[in-house]
């Protein structure tokens, strides 16, 4: 991985941090969020028989992590090749 100048270095790494944060807080907001917190709110509605926030707590939570997975390996692609460090 070569980059151009050190302040490409610094600004890949901090749109990558910057791009992990994101991804994170949306992760903490589904997981803990929906999935403890609004559990009670979220019982009230539905969804395939079961109720929202017992299927956040039981599966939401992991399928939105595995989408979390692939959104990150788009979106690093896409910073790789922004500074030119991509392995393609």
């Amino acid at each position: 991985m070569a980059f151009k100048s050190e302040e490409d270095k610094v600004a890949y790494w901090r749109d990558n941090l910057r791009l992990l944060l994101k991804l994170l807080i949306i992760w903490f907001v589904v997981s803990f969020g929906c999935g403890v917190l609004l559990v009670d709110v979220l019982n009230n509605i539905q969804f395939f028989g079961f109720k929202l926030g017992f299927w956040f707590a039981q599966q939401g939570a992991i399928y939105v992590f595995v989408i979390l997975i692939f959104v990150y390996v788009h979106k690093m692609n896409q910073i790789d090749k922004h500074y030119g460090v991509d392995e393609e």
